[in-house]
């Protein structure tokens, strides 16, 4: 894999779908609030939150 290929990088994939997918505008408002979107987001991965690849 090259250095940096976003498309081919899970960690990127995954980051794409949290920041403009799954966690809302108002989660940047400020850290505690990052803190706790991303922790559910995480929590509730390949639950409530999937990747879909298809």
């Amino acid at each position: 894999m090259p250095t940096y290929s976003p498309k081919e990088n899970l960690i990127e994939i995954l980051w794409k779908f949290i920041k403009y997918e799954w966690i809302e505008v108002n989660a940047y408002e400020s850290w505690s609030s990052l803190k706790k979107y991303l922790k559910k987001v995480l929590e509730n991965f390949g639950k409530e939150y999937v990747i879909n690849f298809v």
